[in-house]
């Protein structure tokens, strides 16, 4: 199976949505350098894998739309999220949403991002664990 690189998915979008979604590729970079970045095709998104040991760990995606960009967490509903930016009812899966790049804040992402790998890093017993402790 051949890889597709990010920037070949990209391509398919407009100005506006390739700047947001390399400018979120960019904070995932300098969040997690060591994080595993490959384009996920059936899907259609950025997946985000972090070294755990002998393995990896999937923690984060960058999915493009037509009408804006996500900035997702497989983990996310147990995140610490402080600035209460992570949307999304699903199981586990919680995400930013982007449609102006000059929307993004930059620090507040790096963040949640780092959030994002260290809770993909625990066991799941341990994420567990974390959520019922919280009083958020």
């Amino acid at each position: 199976m051949s890889s597709i690189p990010p920037e070949a998915l990209l391509e398919r979008y407009g100005p506006e949505r390739r700047l947001a979604a390399e400018a979120l590729r960019a904070i995932v970079k300098v969040a997690v350098p060591d994080a595993l970045e490959r384009v996920r095709p059936g899907w259609g998104l950025i997946g985000y894998d972090v070294p755990v040991g002998r393995r990896f760990a999937y923690f984060a995606f960058v999915w493009p739309e037509v009408e804006h960009v996500h900035l997702g967490f497989e983990y996310g509903v147990y995140m610490d999220d402080p600035q209460r930016l992570l949307q999304g009812a699903g199981r586990k899966v919680r995400r930013v949403t982007v449609v102006d790049p000059g929307d993004i804040d930059q620090p507040a992402l790096l963040l949640l991002v780092r959030e994002a790998a260290r809770v993909a890093a625990l066991k799941p017993a341990e994420r567990v664990a974390r959520m019922l402790d919280r009083t958020d």
